[in-house]
This record gives C-alpha cells, sequence and structure tokens, in this order.
C-alpha cells in the first residue's frame, strides 16, 4: 500500500490526530471560515492547508471536460493525437490540439481547478496571523507551502493563458480583478518562489509517509520550470544553483530500470521529486461527486478500447494514442521506447491480447500511464475514476537535463553539461552525444514523452513553428507566436464585466 500524504480534508486526521475536530464539522456560522475567525489554532490552519493541495486532484475530470494537465499539453504538441471515438469526442482537445480553440470550446475547466488552488492557498496565507501558539516551524513551512502552490497554480494559468488576473490576497465582492499582463504574472511568480525557498522551512525531501508535500527540491523545480520557459537569463544562475543543490544533496537519483517508474512500486521512487497522488482504496471519485478524494480517470481514459487477453491493462476509451513517428525516433536500444510506449503489435504477438482501434489510432499507446490490472481495486465509488496511477510532475532525470541545459545556455556552474546529460542517456543504455541546446532539447522530447513537457519546451526554446505544423493527416495548421496563449473562456469574459480582454489568438 502506498504511503503518502492524502489531500484530503476528510482523512486529514491520519495525518495529524488532532488536525480534524467535531469543530471543523459543527460550525456556528460557515461564514466563518472565510472571514478569519475559525483559523485560530495550528489544527485548523493546518485544514486549510491540506484543502489548498485538495485541487490537484481536480485536474483529470472535475466539471465534465477531461483535462489532464499531460493530455491537455501534449495534444498541443507533436508526439500523440487527441484519440477517441472521432474529432468530436472532447472537441475542445481536438480543437487545442488544432491550434483553432474558441472561447467557448476550450479547457475551462482547468482556469477554475487553478483559482480554486489559489483562493485556497491565498486562505492560509492571509489568516495565519491570527493562529495562536504554533510554533515558528510550522509556521514558516505552512506558510512555504501555500506560497509553492499558489505559485504552481498560477504558473499553469500563466503558461496557457498568459494574460490573467493576479492577486495575493482573495479578492471581494464583487469578486472581480483587472488582468495583469503575461510578464506581471510572471513576477508575481518568481518572486513569490524566491520568498518561499529563502525564508520557508521546506524540507530538501519531505519525510516518509508524508509524500504529497511540497519540498524544497519540488520549488526549485518549479522555478526552474518558470524561468526556463520565460528565458530569464537574469536568473539563470540561480535556477542553475537550485538544480545543483538538489543534485548535491543526494536525495534523489535515477531509477535503475526505467520502465519501472511507471508501476506503483516506481511511485515516489528515489526518482521522484513531486507526483500528484491519486488513490483506488477507499476512493470515493464518481461522477456525481468527480471532487471527492480517491483515484484518477486518466488511465481509463487513454486505455485501449474493447481490449481483451491482456494479463496486465485494463481497457480504456482510446484517447492519447501515441504517433508511429515517436516510436521511431528511439534507437531500438533505447530502454525508454518500449518501457514508455506499448507496441501492441509486439505485445499482441507475447500475449495474444486484442483490441478495437478508434480513431487517429496508429498501433501505439502510452504505457506509462495506461490503466493496470486491479489498478482501480477496493475502491468505494466509480472505478473509472479511481485509478491509483500517480502523476509524476517532476522527477529527477529532469533536474539533470535542466542543468545541463542552463549549462549550455551561459549559466556558470559547479558541473558540465556533459555529465548530466551522459547520467540520464546511461541510464536509458545510449552513447554520449554533445551537450549542445538543441541536443538536450531532443533528449528532453525522448526522456518526456506523456509527461506533459514537450509543448512547452518547443514555445520556449523558438522550435515550435519547426515542428507544429501539419502534419499531412490530421492537423491542417500551424503554430504561430499568437497561439500561444489560449483564448479565455467565455464564462470567465462574461462574468469579468468588462475587465478581462480577450487574448489574440
Amino acid at each position: 500500500m502506498k504511503r503518502l500524504f492524502y489531500i484530503t480534508i476528510a482523512i486529514c486526521a491520519v495525518l495529524i490526530p488532532s488536525s480534524c475536530s467535531k469543530d471543523f464539522l459543527n460550525l456556528e456560522s460557515p461564514d466563518k471560515l472565510y472571514v478569519g475567525e475559525y483559523y485560530t489554532t495550528e489544527s485548523r490552519i493546518f485544514e486549510a492547508l491540506v484543502a489548498a493541495y485538495d485541487p490537484l486532484q481536480w485536474f483529470d475530470y472535475g466539471w465534465g471536460q477531461y483535462t489532464h494537465l499531460g493530455l491537455v499539453s501534449d495534444v498541443m504538441a507533436d508526439d500523440v493525437y487527441v484519440g477517441g471515438s472521432d474529432a468530436n469526442d472532447c472537441i475542445y482537445l481536438h480543437r487545442m490540439s488544432n491550434y483553432e480553440a474558441l472561447p467557448t470550446s476550450v479547457v475551462s475547466d482547468l482556469w477554475t481547478a487553478f483559482y480554486s488552488g489559489i483562493n485556497r492557498s491565498n486562505i492560509v496565507l492571509q489568516y495565519m496571523d491570527n493562529v495562536q501558539n504554533i510554533p515558528e516551524k510550522s509556521k514558516a513551512l505552512y506558510l512555504a507551502e501555500a506560497k509553492v502552490l499558489r505559485s504552481f497554480y498560477y504558473t499553469w494559468l500563466w503558461k496557457l493563458w498568459g494574460n490573467i488576473p493576479y492577486y495575493e490576497a482573495n479578492l471581494t465582492y464583487p469578486y472581480i480583478k483587472d488582468q495583469n499582463t503575461a510578464d506581471e504574472v510572471y513576477q508575481g511568480i518568481v518572486t513569490t518562489l524566491e520568498d518561499a525557498i529563502s525564508t520557508g522551512g521546506l524540507p530538501m525531501k519531505v519525510p516518509s509517509g508524508q509524500e504529497g508535500r511540497v519540498s524544497l527540491a519540488m520549488a526549485y523545480m518549479l522555478y526552474a520550470e518558470v524561468v526556463m520557459y520565460k528565458n530569464d537569463e537574469s536568473r539563470f544562475n540561480k535556477a542553475l544553483q537550485y538544480m545543483e543543490l538538489i543534485i548535491k544533496s543526494e536525495q534523489y537519483d535515477l531509477m535503475d530500470d526505467f520502465s519501472k517508474i511507471w508501476e506503483e512500486d516506481g511511485e515516489w521512487s528515489q526518482e521522484s521529486i513531486f507526483e500528484i497522488n491519486y488513490f483506488s482504496r477507499n476512493g470515493t471519485r464518481s461522477w456525481n461527486n468527480p471532487l471527492s478524494s480517491g483515484g484518477s480517470v486518466y488511465p481509463k481514459l487513454i486505455g485501449l478500447y474493447n481490449l481483451s487477453g491482456s494479463p496486465e491493462y485494463d481497457g480504456g476509451w482510446g484517447f492519447e494514442p501515441v504517433k508511429a513517428s515517436t516510436y521511431e525516433l528511439y534507437e531500438a536500444k533505447d530502454e525508454r521506447r518500449d518501457g514508455g510506449i506499448l507496441n501492441f503489435a509486439t505485445y499482441s504477438a507475447q500475449t495474444g491480447a486484442k483490441y478495437e482501434p478508434r480513431y487517429q489510432d496508429q498501433g501505439y499507446f502510452l504505457r506509462k500511464y495506461m490503466a493496470r490490472k486491479n489498478g482501480n481495486a477496493n475502491h468505494s465509488a466509480d472505478g473509472d475514476l479511481n485509478y491509483n496511477n500517480n502523476f509524476r510532475v517532476y522527477r529527477y532525470a529532469e533536474t539533470l537535463l535542466n542543468a545541463a541545459e542552463l549549462l549550455a545556455r551561459g549559466a556558470s556552474g559547479l558541473g558540465s553539461p556533459q555529465t548530466y546529460l551522459e547520467k540520464v542517456r546511461k541510464r536509458a543504455n545510449l552513447d554520449n552525444i554533445s551537450p549542445s541546446v538543441e541536443n538536450i532539447i531532443k533528449e528532453r522530447r525522448l526522456e518526456f514523452i506523456g509527461e506533459g513537457k514537450r509543448y512547452w519546451d518547443l514555445v520556449r526554446s523558438g522550435y515550435a513553428p519547426n515542428y507544429l505544423k501539419p502534419d499531412g493527416l490530421y492537423r491542417t495548421n500551424t503554430w504561430t507566436v499568437a497561439k500561444k496563449y489560449l483564448p479565455i473562456p467565455q464564462s470567465e469574459i462574461d462574468a469579468a464585466a468588462g475587465t478581462l480582454t480577450q487574448n489574440n489568438y
């Protein structure tokens, strides 16, 4: 059974015996939760912190859209298709894949989930001063966690939509905030992270049993992500320093077997820096209550349609098939090829398994997150929504490749880009290559297929127009700089009473 930090109010008593109480279940007035009168003890502010983690589980499905972060990112890149039954199945994803999203057909559920996380993180930050008799160490830790979580939510809003409302104290009626520029949002994110890193009590790695909480290494990785995406050369040295601090800590390392990373036993391995936790045992997510705690629908979403005869995998709905050209990128000896991608022709010959192809299918699938047999065992609600596959957000392999790229782009550090790149390639059973920026970007593609990295790498590196163009099959449009930011959901434009300007998409 996996040991992790369950991100739900309902079971916070498992973590700290005194953190859930009768008072929390029987408030004198519900609105006291938001005016600060409730948050006067450490156990209660911890409840608010746990609540700030909760929206992490909503990214795969929340209000009717399938919006897993890896899926949403990768359908805009060049390694996978959207799939499903046809081009109208989850049409918002198909539109994004062809760079023709509409304000009325875009991943609007993510906007809601991210701002929910921001709101909950701000509650911790706003009401901490009301808490009595909290040890300074706990206070610093909770504040740092809330700042990093808020920065994580803002980072995704910033990458997807750019020009968004940014605020560090929750809004009051009528809950409208002027729009900020993407540059202003970036400054808010990066300075908040610098503050959390320098003043917080975050451990480099969280203690066993608390996996899922923010660590210093996770904050370092988020910092590097935003700085590198922004191409903020003034902070490259700092980002590299953070990567090398992770490396020098010796608290993380590569897994010897790449294929094992994706199994349940590979969750929170020595390579894991941050994962979004999902669990099947007593998982209560259901179609009527998808925001409840439990598992993920993503493995079911990308599973093979009408699969039979497989000793390892459950079937699914046929989304996110991998392109044949992606599989062919790998050298035959590269362990990441078959460790991360299922070649069904080979698999069928070995096992006798069969399935029914769906739209855009080319016979290759994302093995990393496919639903495993018994992956939703002992769930308490809808099985399709309660698979226990954690989503790997940051792995140590990315730390090494970040460090290599930052050095190759001129940052000053203690290591060498060749050494860092070689470690990743050696694990994959590959020979050394020159550590040029172009080669490192290519290596990231091979390492992180299906993990939501490729699209953002192409955009920040300037390579997007060269790769994101018509494919002669399904994609008919070419990515341009005007496509960097998605159209803001029309519902948000309408609710903002004229304070939001639509992105020029």
